[in-house]
């Protein structure tokens, strides 16, 4: 993988590059649609490509370690084959799943045993067991394993779980460096710091990161129930550590306009699973603010889902024909809505790449913010 650092603003920390992977080039700030199964659901890979211009998914690694296997994936000849995606494709490690299993899950310094969420069957995932795992999925961007502590971890577990994710990094660097990609392109391997929201700890994870001399680095843990202002501030804490020539990523963030903070303060990726699920149950994001279509206010509203008219959805269908199928039941509401927020969201990265290219970013941001956290 290669990062170029193409630009950077002169009154805020946002920056404008492009990631090239054997899969493809990414210009950043990106945002990357969730397809947790190798699938963004309700979304044809046609409509990723063309409508929504998604340049790289992220795929779950424990959904899918557990349904179909790495048995299934590698006999296919991994995950682009598989699912007939030929973009770029990151995996998460499951850290974050193992974190949403608390009640099923037990860690230790080996690593994490659980029980499957599909049939209770029991499982071990390690450092080197998740490595092999990714490595079998064949993503062009691997993540480390590590431990996603809550939001509101007191002090003395915050450390406790550091320690534990930077020695399980340790034996993920090890095991990545004794193995070889599948399927005859390549996959690098990105660190996550930790730390929950205490700074000394961001402080030390962000520098202990930086030994392994990794392709890019993630940001994990937050938007897990802490405070916007405060998520900030580690944001903005964490990449006046990190590496400037690498890319950075935010993981599982968020609203719009938690992505444009983010960017101002330095992050280049972003996934969030928000456009889908919020999508499905009827929350439309647009370039004028959050609507809720199944409001009765949109039901005689005949003008397009977003004047923007940032994908098909937008400019084929109206606000009342949207909620008349959300009412209905209808899952074509929930493929239009899916594609019509997923748009949005690869829109407003990419709008936000050309007002730092041309020096516009931080005005156009403060207004921007003002209207996409309002509810029409």
């Amino acid at each position: 993988m290669k990062f170029d650092l193409q630009h950077t603003a002169a009154d805020c920390a946002a920056r404008a590059g492009e990631i090239t992977t054997d899969h493809g080039t990414i210009p950043t700030p990106i945002f990357m649609p969730v397809g947790t199964a190798a699938s963004v659901k309700g979304v044809f890979h046609r409509d990723l490509k063309e409508e929504v211009k998604a340049r790289i998914i992220l795929a779950n690694t424990y959904h899918l370690y557990l349904r179909p296997g790495t048995d299934i994936l590698e006999r296919a000849g991994g995950v682009h084959r598989f699912s007939g995606w030929d973009g770029p494709v990151l995996t998460d490690s499951g850290g974050f799943q193992v974190f949403s299993l608390a009640t099923s899950r037990k860690l230790t310094p080996e690593g994490c045993r659980f029980s499957s969420h599909i049939d209770g069957s029991k499982h071990l995932f390690t450092p080197e067991s998740v490595i092999d795992t990714e490595r079998s999925i064949g993503a062009d961007i691997m993540m480390a394993f590590d431990e996603c502590p809550p939001g509101d971890a007191p002090y003395d577990y915050a450390a406790r779980s550091l320690e534990l994710t930077h020695r399980w990094l340790e034996r993920c660097f090890e095991r990545y460096g004794k193995t070889s990609p599948k399927y005859g392109y390549s996959q690098t391997l990105f660190p996550i710091v930790q730390g929950c929201t205490y700074p000394d700890l961001r402080t030390r994870s962000a520098e202990f990161v930086q030994q392994f001399g990794a392709e890019g680095y993630a940001i994990g843990g937050l938007a897990v129930g802490e405070p916007a202002p405060v998520m900030y501030e580690m944001i903005e804490l964490v990449n006046g550590i990190l590496p400037k020539d690498r890319p950075r990523y935010l993981m599982g963030v968020g609203t719009p306009v938690n992505i444009l903070e983010a960017i101002e303060r330095g992050v280049d990726m972003f996934d969030c699973v928000m456009p889908t699920r919020n999508g499905r149950n009827g929350m439309l994001f647009t370039s004028e603010g959050i609507v809720n279509i199944r409001n009765q206010k949109w039901r005689d509203d005949f003008s397009p889902i977003d004047p923007a008219g940032l994908c098909f959805a937008d400019t084929h269908y109206t606000k009342a024909y949207l909620r008349h199928l959300a009412i209905a039941g209808e899952m074509m509401a929930a493929q239009i809505a899916s594609m019509h927020n997923l748009a949005f969201y690869l829109w407003l990265v990419g709008e936000a790449r050309r007002r730092i290219l041309d020096g516009s970013f931080l005005a156009w941001k403060r207004e921007m913010v003002v209207k996409l956290g309002r509810r029409l």
